[in-house]
């Protein structure tokens, strides 16, 4: 898989020639882990008051699940902001979840050492909030330690829709791959005749559903 970031971090200057990059597509899931940023009822609530992030996250959540791929949480300083959601939690059971005060998850030693360890990926989905913030921090972090990123533009979220295109403008300049869930998704799956086809198109045609009777936030 060819990798869009390189061992040195780029300069401002060297970043036009990644852009090439942007649109690919990650298709090793042997190589991935899911990273969802901070999806807490004291965010949730000021970002996300129709639940439409909430219910994208969870099918990220759910299909990443279904392929098989690692995924972790992070919970910002959750004795004020609150622990992830029960039904978001539902969608990957077996996800551990860090709680931080560092903005990126990866300026944790504790946090950066259990995802990135010996065994750890090289390609990071990245979804959660705060776009310019924490989900910003986490990937400038991700790229710095040579890993290839891409962020679920349909699974981040912020106050400020200018500020969130802002930052995610400059880390398409700086290698990361801006995609949708689905498109990620159906990448890794390929064709129909893989064993979670179904699987996932039974989740796109839920998360269709929800949105369209616009259910309560989780």
């Amino acid at each position: 898989m060819t990798r869009a970031c390189r061992k040195t971090f780029p300069r401002p200057e060297a970043t036009a020639s990644l852009g090439a990059n942007v649109a690919a597509a990650p298709s090793n899931p042997s190589d991935l882990l899911l990273l969802a940023v901070d999806l807490q009822p004291g965010l949730l609530a000021a970002l996300d008051p129709a639940g439409t992030l909430a219910r994208d996250c969870r099918f990220a959540l759910a299909a990443a699940t279904g392929l098989g791929l690692p995924v972790a949480f992070t919970e910002q300083v959750p004795a004020k902001l609150g622990a992830t959601p029960a039904a978001l939690r539902a969608a990957a059971p077996a996800a551990p979840a860090w709680a931080k005060q560092a903005f990126s998850a990866l300026g944790d030693e504790k946090i950066r050492a259990a995802l990135l360890g010996p065994t750890g990926p090289r390609h990071l989905l990245l979804a959660g909030i705060e776009t310019p913030i924490c989900v910003y921090q986490t990937a400038i972090d991700a790229l710095r330690a040579d890993l290839e990123v891409t962020v679920l533009t349909d699974c981040v979220g912020a106050r400020r829709p200018a500020d969130a295109a802002a930052a995610l403008d400059a880390l398409a300049r700086l290698g990361c791959h801006l995609l949708p869930a689905e498109t990620v998704f159906y990448a890794l799956v390929q064709a129909a005749g893989h064993p979670f086809f179904r699987g996932l198109t039974a989740l796109v045609k839920a998360r269709a559903d929800e949105h369209r009777s616009a259910g309560p936030n989780l």
